[in-house]
């Protein structure tokens, strides 16, 4: 049987696990929400359910893709009503709200493909930690090998491959996906790239405001 490919949720999840250590980059729980809520947007996109102009985002297919990742939010999107649109931001939001479910429906999808297996192993006494190396690499070498070649190339990158690049530069995963030198030479192009796509900007707008607000309640600002 033929698996159908890997979602954009699936494929920036693999990029935030660290393959050393079968764990997540350390990313605050608010901006992985945010980064799932992103990547169903974009595939939803991508399929041709929803779209976006420069200041609305909406349904233009409701058919259920079949996937139960994506559909439930094109479902949520369906019933806003045609003659009050919302902003990306806003649909960026909803969808937030489960990303918890989102990262671990994911996850799980990709445990089942054997792409990764669950250890469950507690940090301490105090909580556990679950780890998530992965048993067949082949995937996670082609996410980034991908996006490397976006980034560090000079071909236009593919529609796909410029979503994924605006997820990575909102989260700040590029940090743990290049060295320094690749980071410092490839960030003028990897600006250029996310500026190429508007969810991606707006899941950026939305880490953002997540970092401003836990700086505000740390009393750093």
């Amino acid at each position: 049987m033929t698996l159908p490919p890997l979602t954009l949720l699936e494929e920036f999840l693999l990029l935030a696990i660290d393959d050393q250590t079968g764990q997540m980059h350390p990313l605050p729980a608010s901006v992985l929400d945010c980064a799932c809520a992103g990547a169903v947007l974009m595939d939803l996109t991508l399929r041709n359910r929803v779209d976006n102009d420069l200041r609305d985002m909406f349904v233009t297919d409701a058919t259920p893709t079949g996937d139960d990742i994506l559909d439930p939010a094109l479902q949520l999107m369906a019933l806003a009503p045609v003659l009050t649109p919302h902003p990306i931001a806003y649909w960026l939001r909803q969808v937030a709200d489960e990303g918890a479910a989102l990262q671990e429906k994911a996850l799980r999808r990709l445990e089942q493909r054997g792409i990764i297996r669950r250890q469950n192993r507690t940090i301490f006494w105090v909580f556990g930690a679950r780890r998530y190396p992965l048993v067949e690499d082949k995937e996670m070498r082609e996410v980034k090998l991908r996006i490397l070649g976006a980034v560090l190339g000079d071909d236009v990158p593919a529609p796909r491959d410029v979503m994924m690049t605006g997820l990575a530069q909102a989260c700040g995963l590029f940090r743990y996906i290049l060295s320094a030198n690749e980071l410092t030479s490839a960030t003028p192009r990897i600006a250029q790239i996310s500026r190429m796509d508007l969810i991606g900007q707006a899941v950026a707008n939305g880490v953002g405001d997540i970092g401003a607000a836990i700086a505000s309640a740390s009393g750093l600002r």
